[in-house]
């Protein structure tokens, strides 16, 4: 980043732990927990998941880092256009979650959730197409090559998939599904986010799409590159979100905003699934979101406080990852 790395104190001058509570599980909890950051830039937003080390996680402070310190890039749309996503819920759900997200034509779909089956995957995903035009899937990596080859062929019998996100979880069996299925365009999530070389899986053929988040790969201005160089192999690129708060989800939109091509609806509208946040983000509308600078609000803030043991917790969790920047020179 421009300038020093902010001391650890200044980073916990007025840092706020938050845990925001789930409308349902996703990806396997039910409570949210960040914290947030204010620098002379505005506010950042802190929040590796639980199970990540702190070599990954320092990513995450270095892009809060940047957000409260740096600011955004300069903004080329006012508007981002969302998709909807659905839960691995049963399709009777379906249209509860899909009113969360008003004038939506995109819906991503959980599928290859554990403890179910490709029938409910299928139930889930045809109800959805009741609905939206433009469907979505991701597996998180939770299919064999056979499995993804055969539960993708069952899902886009009905009609094509947009694309599917992370059948598999490793980069040569992204590969071999793409090899063997070539009419379903696939997407590499967890391979750019959460590798040393976010450009491997683009270079070994594994991705039509790549599925970018702002705060894993360091920031907004590292996934703009990242994204220009993605470019460059015919690969074009989804912003996402890593189940953030309206500080969070702000940032992602600054970053969608930032980018010279948009061709897909991003997947920034999980602020829905909370049912308490740090702030009020506009509504979405016409399936798209507005394009805003967000701060907390402080009776928002003070009723999604987290307790003081899970305060000390993410303190030494920005301490170590500070740590890990410093040694790396950021």
């Amino acid at each position: 980043m421009t300038g020093a790395l902010p001391s650890v104190d200044e980073l916990l001058d007025g840092a706020v732990v938050v845990a925001m509570p789930m409308r349902v599980r996703f990806r396997g909890i039910t409570e949210r927990e960040v914290l947030l950051l204010r620098g002379p830039a505005g506010w950042g937003e802190f929040g590796p998941f639980p199970e990540y080390g702190d070599d990954e996680a320092a990513h995450w402070l270095h892009s809060a880092i940047e957000a409260a310190w740096q600011g955004p890039l300069p903004a080329r749309r006012s508007r981002i256009p969302v998709n909807a996503t659905v839960p691995a819920i049963g399709p009777e759900r379906v249209p509860e979650i899909l009113a969360r997200f008003p004038g939506a034509r995109t819906a991503k779909v959980k599928v290859a959730e554990p403890g179910q089956d490709l029938d409910q995957d299928l139930a889930r995903v045809r109800a959805v197409r009741e609905h939206v035009p433009n469907v979505r899937i991701d597996a998180n990596g939770g299919w064999t090559v056979d499995e993804a080859v055969r539960a993708l062929a069952a899902l886009s019998a009905d009609a094509p998939l947009e694309y599917a996100e992370q059948p598999c979880a490793s980069v040569p069996e992204l590969v071999e599904v793409r090899r063997r299925l070539p009419q379903v365009r696939i997407a590499a999530d967890e391979s750019i986010r959460r590798a040393e070389d976010p450009m491997r899986v683009v270079r070994a053929g594994g991705a039509d799409v790549a599925v970018v988040k702002v705060a894993p790969l360091g920031g907004v201005r590292r996934l703009v590159a990242l994204a220009g160089e993605l470019s460059g192999h015919g690969v074009e690129v989804v912003v996402s979100s890593a189940l953030d708060s309206a500080v969070g989800i702000a940032t992602g939109l600054a970053a969608a905003a930032a980018l010279p091509e948009l061709p897909y609806a991003c997947g920034l509208g999980t602020g829905g699934f909370f049912t308490a946040d740090v702030a009020t983000l506009p509504g979405m509308s016409d399936g798209a979101l507005d394009v805003v600078d967000v701060s907390p609000e402080p009776a928002m803030l003070d009723a999604v406080r987290a307790a003081p043991d899970r305060v000390r917790w993410w303190h030494d969790r920005v301490r170590r990852c500070h740590s890990v920047l410093a040694w790396r020179g950021v």
